[in-house]
Protein backbone atom coordinates (compact mmCIF):
# COMPACT_ATOMS: atom_id res chain seq x y z
CA UNK A 1 0.00 0.00 0.00
CA UNK A 2 1.39 3.38 -1.05
CA UNK A 3 0.39 6.55 -0.37
CA UNK A 4 1.35 10.48 -0.19
CA UNK A 5 2.21 11.23 3.21
CA UNK A 6 2.64 15.34 4.68
CA UNK A 7 6.28 15.80 5.55
CA UNK A 8 6.25 19.36 6.56
CA UNK A 9 9.48 20.26 8.49
CA UNK A 10 12.67 18.31 9.91
CA UNK A 11 10.84 16.96 13.02
CA UNK A 12 8.85 14.51 10.08
CA UNK A 13 11.42 13.37 8.62
CA UNK A 14 12.83 12.26 11.98
CA UNK A 15 10.18 10.62 12.67
CA UNK A 16 9.94 8.49 9.35
CA UNK A 17 13.38 7.86 9.67
CA UNK A 18 13.12 6.49 12.95
CA UNK A 19 9.83 4.12 11.47
CA UNK A 20 12.09 3.07 9.16
CA UNK A 21 14.73 2.40 11.53
CA UNK A 22 17.52 4.25 9.08
CA UNK A 23 20.74 4.71 10.00
CA UNK A 24 20.80 7.74 12.66
CA UNK A 25 23.82 9.02 10.79
CA UNK A 26 22.09 9.31 7.41
CA UNK A 27 19.63 12.02 9.62
CA UNK A 28 21.79 15.05 8.65
CA UNK A 29 22.18 14.71 5.27
CA UNK A 30 18.42 13.18 4.72
CA UNK A 31 16.78 16.12 6.32
CA UNK A 32 17.65 19.53 4.19
CA UNK A 33 16.16 17.35 1.02
CA UNK A 34 12.83 16.82 2.40
CA UNK A 35 12.64 20.74 2.54
CA UNK A 36 11.98 22.95 -0.49
CA UNK A 37 12.10 26.75 -0.15
CA UNK A 38 10.54 29.29 -2.72
CA UNK A 39 11.77 32.44 -2.83
CA UNK A 40 9.54 35.06 -5.02
CA UNK A 41 10.98 38.60 -6.53
CA UNK A 42 9.74 41.07 -8.73
CA UNK A 43 11.10 42.89 -12.06
CA UNK A 44 14.80 40.95 -12.18
CA UNK A 45 16.76 41.46 -14.86
CA UNK A 46 16.17 38.59 -17.67
CA UNK A 47 19.72 38.37 -17.90
CA UNK A 48 19.90 37.69 -13.86
CA UNK A 49 16.66 35.43 -14.21
CA UNK A 50 18.39 33.23 -17.05
CA UNK A 51 21.60 32.83 -15.12
CA UNK A 52 19.70 31.69 -12.01
CA UNK A 53 17.71 29.21 -13.88
CA UNK A 54 20.72 27.46 -15.55
CA UNK A 55 22.80 27.31 -12.19
CA UNK A 56 19.92 26.08 -9.83
CA UNK A 57 19.22 23.93 -12.54
CA UNK A 58 22.70 22.53 -12.65
CA UNK A 59 22.28 21.57 -9.01
CA UNK A 60 19.04 20.17 -8.69
CA UNK A 61 16.67 23.20 -8.03
CA UNK A 62 14.48 25.24 -10.71
CA UNK A 63 13.73 28.78 -11.32
CA UNK A 64 10.43 29.63 -12.38
CA UNK A 65 10.64 32.89 -14.95
CA UNK A 66 8.60 34.42 -17.37
CA UNK A 67 8.45 32.37 -21.32
CA UNK A 68 10.50 35.04 -22.78
CA UNK A 69 13.56 34.86 -20.86
CA UNK A 70 14.92 32.36 -23.49
CA UNK A 71 14.38 34.69 -26.40
CA UNK A 72 15.23 37.95 -24.78
CA UNK A 73 12.15 39.34 -25.74
CA UNK A 74 11.43 40.36 -21.95
CA UNK A 75 13.41 43.43 -20.24
CA UNK A 76 12.20 42.21 -16.98
CA UNK A 77 10.53 38.93 -15.55
CA UNK A 78 9.21 37.85 -11.97
CA UNK A 79 10.96 35.23 -10.88
CA UNK A 80 9.97 31.94 -8.55
CA UNK A 81 13.11 29.86 -6.48
CA UNK A 82 12.94 26.96 -5.43
CA UNK A 83 15.48 24.70 -3.97
CA UNK A 84 16.95 22.61 -1.06
CA UNK A 85 18.44 24.58 1.81
CA UNK A 86 21.97 22.83 0.17
CA UNK A 87 20.86 23.98 -3.54
CA UNK A 88 20.03 27.56 -2.27
CA UNK A 89 23.01 27.95 -0.16
CA UNK A 90 25.67 26.46 -2.98
CA UNK A 91 23.99 29.11 -5.42
CA UNK A 92 24.80 32.34 -2.85
CA UNK A 93 28.17 31.09 -2.72
CA UNK A 94 28.33 31.37 -7.24
CA UNK A 95 26.74 34.85 -6.69
CA UNK A 96 29.64 36.16 -4.92
CA UNK A 97 31.61 36.33 -8.26
CA UNK A 98 28.54 37.78 -9.98
CA UNK A 99 27.95 41.82 -9.67
CA UNK A 100 26.07 42.26 -13.06
CA UNK A 101 22.49 42.68 -13.74
CA UNK A 102 21.65 43.44 -10.36
CA UNK A 103 22.65 39.81 -9.35
CA UNK A 104 24.80 41.54 -6.18
CA UNK A 105 21.54 43.22 -4.59
CA UNK A 106 19.35 39.61 -5.25
CA UNK A 107 22.61 37.67 -3.51
CA UNK A 108 21.80 40.57 -0.57
CA UNK A 109 18.29 40.01 -0.22
CA UNK A 110 18.18 35.98 -1.01
CA UNK A 111 20.57 36.22 1.82
CA UNK A 112 19.06 38.13 4.35
CA UNK A 113 15.97 35.43 3.74
CA UNK A 114 17.52 32.75 3.90
CA UNK A 115 19.37 33.33 7.29
CA UNK A 116 15.87 35.10 8.46
CA UNK A 117 14.82 31.66 7.73
CA UNK A 118 16.79 30.27 10.34
CA UNK A 119 15.69 32.14 13.36
CA UNK A 120 13.32 30.59 15.70
CA UNK A 121 13.41 32.76 18.68
CA UNK A 122 13.45 35.89 20.26
CA UNK A 123 14.41 37.31 23.63
CA UNK A 124 13.98 40.52 24.93
CA UNK A 125 14.22 42.14 28.10
CA UNK A 126 11.54 45.52 29.34
CA UNK A 127 11.94 48.41 31.36
CA UNK A 128 10.41 46.67 33.69
CA UNK A 129 12.73 44.04 34.29
CA UNK A 130 10.48 41.49 32.82
CA UNK A 131 12.26 38.88 29.95
CA UNK A 132 9.78 38.06 27.23
CA UNK A 133 10.59 34.78 25.13
CA UNK A 134 9.06 34.55 21.44
CA UNK A 135 9.12 31.44 19.22
CA UNK A 136 7.35 29.18 17.02
CA UNK A 137 5.50 28.16 20.04
CA UNK A 138 2.46 30.53 18.80
CA UNK A 139 1.31 32.38 22.23
CA UNK A 140 -1.64 34.46 23.29
CA UNK A 141 -1.83 38.11 23.71
CA UNK A 142 -5.25 38.98 25.09
CA UNK A 143 -6.73 42.52 24.15
CA UNK A 144 -8.00 44.35 27.38
CA UNK A 145 -9.95 47.71 25.45
CA UNK A 146 -10.63 50.36 28.09
CA UNK A 147 -12.91 52.17 25.42
CA UNK A 148 -16.92 52.49 24.86
CA UNK A 149 -16.54 51.96 21.27
CA UNK A 150 -14.34 49.39 20.64
CA UNK A 151 -15.65 47.03 17.66
CA UNK A 152 -16.46 43.94 19.88
CA UNK A 153 -18.37 44.91 22.25
CA UNK A 154 -17.54 42.15 24.82
CA UNK A 155 -14.11 43.15 25.21
CA UNK A 156 -15.13 46.97 26.31
CA UNK A 157 -13.89 46.66 29.91
CA UNK A 158 -13.97 49.12 32.87
CA UNK A 159 -11.54 50.34 35.27
CA UNK A 160 -13.64 48.39 37.79
CA UNK A 161 -13.55 45.11 36.06
CA UNK A 162 -9.82 44.86 34.83
CA UNK A 163 -8.72 42.83 37.72
CA UNK A 164 -10.75 39.95 37.39
CA UNK A 165 -10.67 40.13 33.39
CA UNK A 166 -6.61 40.36 33.37
CA UNK A 167 -6.73 37.14 36.13
CA UNK A 168 -9.17 35.18 34.06
CA UNK A 169 -7.49 35.67 30.90
CA UNK A 170 -3.76 34.95 32.69
CA UNK A 171 -5.26 31.91 33.63
CA UNK A 172 -6.71 30.82 30.95
CA UNK A 173 -2.83 30.82 28.92
CA UNK A 174 -2.36 34.79 27.66
CA UNK A 175 1.78 35.26 28.34
CA UNK A 176 0.67 39.07 27.32
CA UNK A 177 -2.16 41.52 27.92
CA UNK A 178 -2.31 44.35 26.01
CA UNK A 179 -4.30 47.47 26.98
CA UNK A 180 -5.71 49.76 24.91
CA UNK A 181 -7.65 53.12 25.70
CA UNK A 182 -8.48 54.84 22.31
CA UNK A 183 -10.75 52.60 19.81
CA UNK A 184 -9.11 51.96 16.38
CA UNK A 185 -11.50 50.20 14.56
CA UNK A 186 -12.55 51.41 11.05
CA UNK A 187 -14.21 54.83 11.20
CA UNK A 188 -13.03 55.75 14.77
CA UNK A 189 -12.44 58.98 15.65
CA UNK A 190 -9.22 59.78 17.49
CA UNK A 191 -9.33 60.92 21.37
CA UNK A 192 -6.89 63.37 22.87
CA UNK A 193 -3.86 62.18 24.95
CA UNK A 194 -5.19 63.58 28.14
CA UNK A 195 -8.40 61.37 27.81
CA UNK A 196 -6.66 58.32 26.42
CA UNK A 197 -4.13 58.78 29.33
CA UNK A 198 -6.85 59.62 32.39
CA UNK A 199 -8.45 55.87 30.91
CA UNK A 200 -5.51 54.04 30.66
CA UNK A 201 -2.97 55.03 33.50
CA UNK A 202 -5.14 54.13 36.46
CA UNK A 203 -6.05 50.75 35.01
CA UNK A 204 -2.16 50.02 34.14
CA UNK A 205 -1.20 51.05 37.73
CA UNK A 206 -3.54 48.99 39.05
CA UNK A 207 -2.97 45.78 36.71
CA UNK A 208 1.05 46.21 37.96
CA UNK A 209 0.44 46.64 41.43
CA UNK A 210 -1.99 43.49 41.75
CA UNK A 211 -0.61 41.54 38.52
CA UNK A 212 3.54 42.80 39.14
CA UNK A 213 4.84 39.46 36.64
CA UNK A 214 3.02 39.47 34.16
CA UNK A 215 3.65 41.38 30.64
CA UNK A 216 1.99 43.76 29.85
CA UNK A 217 1.67 45.35 26.33
CA UNK A 218 0.20 49.22 25.73
CA UNK A 219 -2.00 49.77 22.77
CA UNK A 220 -1.19 53.42 21.31
CA UNK A 221 0.40 55.29 18.57
CA UNK A 222 0.74 58.41 21.08
CA UNK A 223 4.71 59.02 22.47
CA UNK A 224 3.49 60.77 25.46
CA UNK A 225 1.16 57.97 26.56
CA UNK A 226 4.20 55.87 25.78
CA UNK A 227 6.41 57.71 27.85
CA UNK A 228 4.14 57.73 30.53
CA UNK A 229 2.86 54.25 30.45
CA UNK A 230 6.45 53.08 30.46
CA UNK A 231 6.90 54.82 33.23
CA UNK A 232 4.16 52.99 35.49
CA UNK A 233 5.47 49.18 34.50
CA UNK A 234 4.36 48.66 30.51
CA UNK A 235 6.82 46.10 29.37
CA UNK A 236 5.56 46.75 25.27
CA UNK A 237 4.07 49.48 23.26
CA UNK A 238 2.11 48.12 20.26
CA UNK A 239 1.62 50.58 17.69
CA UNK A 240 -1.20 50.21 15.20
CA UNK A 241 0.04 53.18 13.32
CA UNK A 242 3.63 52.04 12.66
CA UNK A 243 4.70 55.76 14.07
CA UNK A 244 3.07 57.75 10.84
CA UNK A 245 0.19 58.96 13.76
CA UNK A 246 2.42 60.14 16.71
CA UNK A 247 5.15 62.19 15.84
CA UNK A 248 8.73 61.20 17.64
CA UNK A 249 7.82 57.81 18.33
CA UNK A 250 10.78 55.92 17.07
CA UNK A 251 12.82 58.59 19.92
CA UNK A 252 10.34 57.91 22.81
CA UNK A 253 11.28 53.86 22.19
CA UNK A 254 14.87 54.46 21.23
CA UNK A 255 14.88 56.33 24.71
CA UNK A 256 13.01 53.89 26.72
CA UNK A 257 14.15 50.46 25.26
CA UNK A 258 11.53 49.30 25.26
CA UNK A 259 10.31 46.21 23.38
CA UNK A 260 8.13 47.96 20.07
CA UNK A 261 5.20 46.19 17.82
CA UNK A 262 5.89 47.85 14.13
CA UNK A 263 2.83 47.50 12.50
CA UNK A 264 1.52 48.14 8.91
CA UNK A 265 -1.29 50.25 8.13
CA UNK A 266 -2.66 51.95 4.95
CA UNK A 267 -4.63 54.93 5.69
CA UNK A 268 -5.96 55.76 9.12
CA UNK A 269 -8.97 54.63 11.03
CA UNK A 270 -11.11 57.27 9.81
CA UNK A 271 -10.69 56.65 6.02
CA UNK A 272 -8.43 52.99 5.97
CA UNK A 273 -11.53 51.00 5.12
CA UNK A 274 -11.33 53.23 1.32
CA UNK A 275 -7.63 52.70 1.06
CA UNK A 276 -6.44 52.53 -2.42
CA UNK A 277 -6.08 48.45 -3.87
CA UNK A 278 -2.43 47.01 -3.40
CA UNK A 279 -0.48 46.14 -6.94
CA UNK A 280 1.46 43.25 -4.64
CA UNK A 281 0.13 43.18 -1.47
CA UNK A 282 2.77 41.15 -0.03
CA UNK A 283 5.89 42.99 -1.83
CA UNK A 284 4.39 46.41 -0.69
CA UNK A 285 4.39 45.30 2.92
CA UNK A 286 7.76 43.99 2.79
CA UNK A 287 9.14 47.13 1.36
CA UNK A 288 7.39 48.92 3.82
CA UNK A 289 8.79 47.28 7.00
CA UNK A 290 12.47 47.57 5.16
CA UNK A 291 11.37 51.56 4.88
CA UNK A 292 10.46 51.50 8.42
CA UNK A 293 13.40 48.96 10.08
CA UNK A 294 15.63 51.38 8.35
CA UNK A 295 14.40 54.42 9.83
CA UNK A 296 13.93 52.65 13.75
CA UNK A 297 17.83 51.33 13.06
CA UNK A 298 18.33 55.62 12.36
CA UNK A 299 16.64 56.41 15.38
CA UNK A 300 18.22 54.26 17.18
CA UNK A 301 15.79 51.90 17.99
CA UNK A 302 17.71 47.80 18.98
CA UNK A 303 16.11 45.81 16.35
CA UNK A 304 16.12 43.21 18.67
CA UNK A 305 13.41 45.17 20.50
CA UNK A 306 11.06 44.71 17.50
CA UNK A 307 7.89 42.72 16.45
CA UNK A 308 6.34 42.58 13.43
CA UNK A 309 2.70 43.26 13.04
CA UNK A 310 1.26 43.10 8.99
CA UNK A 311 -1.71 44.70 10.53
CA UNK A 312 -4.46 42.60 9.29
CA UNK A 313 -7.98 44.55 8.59
CA UNK A 314 -5.70 48.10 8.52
CA UNK A 315 -6.22 49.09 5.06
CA UNK A 316 -7.12 46.06 3.63
CA UNK A 317 -9.94 43.98 2.05
CA UNK A 318 -10.50 40.86 2.83
CA UNK A 319 -8.44 38.83 -0.07
CA UNK A 320 -5.57 41.21 1.17
CA UNK A 321 -5.88 39.78 4.54
CA UNK A 322 -6.06 36.14 3.17
CA UNK A 323 -3.21 36.58 0.69
CA UNK A 324 -1.04 38.00 4.11
CA UNK A 325 -1.74 35.00 5.96
CA UNK A 326 -1.21 32.05 3.32
CA UNK A 327 2.24 34.43 2.39
CA UNK A 328 2.78 34.81 6.25
CA UNK A 329 6.54 33.36 6.06
CA UNK A 330 7.46 36.00 3.55
CA UNK A 331 8.04 38.19 7.01
CA UNK A 332 10.69 35.90 8.21
CA UNK A 333 13.17 37.90 5.77
CA UNK A 334 13.03 40.29 8.73
CA UNK A 335 14.22 37.84 10.98
CA UNK A 336 11.76 39.25 13.74
CA UNK A 337 8.71 37.78 15.40
CA UNK A 338 5.36 38.10 14.00
CA UNK A 339 2.52 39.07 15.83
CA UNK A 340 -0.96 39.11 14.20
CA UNK A 341 -4.26 40.49 15.28
CA UNK A 342 -7.22 38.67 13.48
CA UNK A 343 -9.34 38.47 16.21
CA UNK A 344 -13.44 38.29 15.53
CA UNK A 345 -12.48 41.00 12.23
CA UNK A 346 -14.48 41.34 9.44
CA UNK A 347 -13.04 38.81 7.17
CA UNK A 348 -13.38 36.24 9.96
CA UNK A 349 -17.60 36.65 9.71
CA UNK A 350 -16.90 38.50 12.71
CA UNK A 351 -16.99 35.63 14.73
CA UNK A 352 -15.06 33.20 17.12
CA UNK A 353 -15.18 30.22 14.72
CA UNK A 354 -13.31 32.04 12.02
CA UNK A 355 -11.06 33.30 14.21
CA UNK A 356 -10.39 30.06 15.89
CA UNK A 357 -9.98 28.54 12.58
CA UNK A 358 -7.33 31.60 11.62
CA UNK A 359 -5.74 30.60 14.62
CA UNK A 360 -5.19 27.00 14.04
CA UNK A 361 -3.76 27.43 10.44
CA UNK A 362 -1.34 30.04 12.10
CA UNK A 363 -0.21 27.94 15.12
CA UNK A 364 3.63 27.35 14.48
CA UNK A 365 3.77 30.42 12.06
CA UNK A 366 3.80 33.17 14.01
CA UNK A 367 4.70 34.16 17.71
CA UNK A 368 1.76 35.89 18.79
CA UNK A 369 -1.80 36.00 18.35
CA UNK A 370 -3.80 38.89 19.86
CA UNK A 371 -7.11 37.49 20.85
CA UNK A 372 -10.23 38.96 22.59
CA UNK A 373 -11.18 34.88 22.99
CA UNK A 374 -8.24 33.67 25.58
CA UNK A 375 -9.14 30.47 26.88
CA UNK A 376 -11.05 29.04 22.78
CA UNK A 377 -7.89 30.25 21.49
CA UNK A 378 -5.56 28.39 23.30
CA UNK A 379 -7.59 24.83 23.06
CA UNK A 380 -7.50 25.75 19.46
CA UNK A 381 -3.88 26.38 19.15
CA UNK A 382 -3.20 22.94 21.51
CA UNK A 383 -5.00 21.04 19.10
CA UNK A 384 -3.20 22.45 16.06
CA UNK A 385 -0.02 21.47 17.49
CA UNK A 386 -0.93 18.14 18.55
CA UNK A 387 -1.93 17.51 15.10
CA UNK A 388 1.78 19.00 13.47
CA UNK A 389 3.37 16.95 15.93
CA UNK A 390 2.16 13.79 15.60
CA UNK A 391 3.27 10.57 14.20
CA UNK A 392 4.11 9.22 10.80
Amino acid sequence: MLYPVNVANYDDVHKICSRIHTDPRAFAYLAPKSNILHFFAENVDYRAAAFLKQELLSRGGDVIVTKHVIDGKTDTSDILIMGTPTQIRNLMQKLHAMDCWGLKELRAELTAAFEGLKVREWVMTSPAGHTITLNDNTRLMAIMNLTPDSFHTDSRTNAGEILTRAEKFLSEGAYILDVGAESTRPGAVAVSESEESARLIPALKELRREFPDAIISVDTYKPGVARIAAGEGADIINDISGFTFGEGMPDVVAELNIPYVLSHIQGTPSTMAKSEPYDNIITDIAEYFSQKLSALDAAGVKRENIIIDPGLGFGKNEDDNFAVLKNIESLKIFARPVMLGHSRKRFTGGSLAGTLAVSAVMAGRVSLLRVHDVRENAEALSVAVSVMRSGT
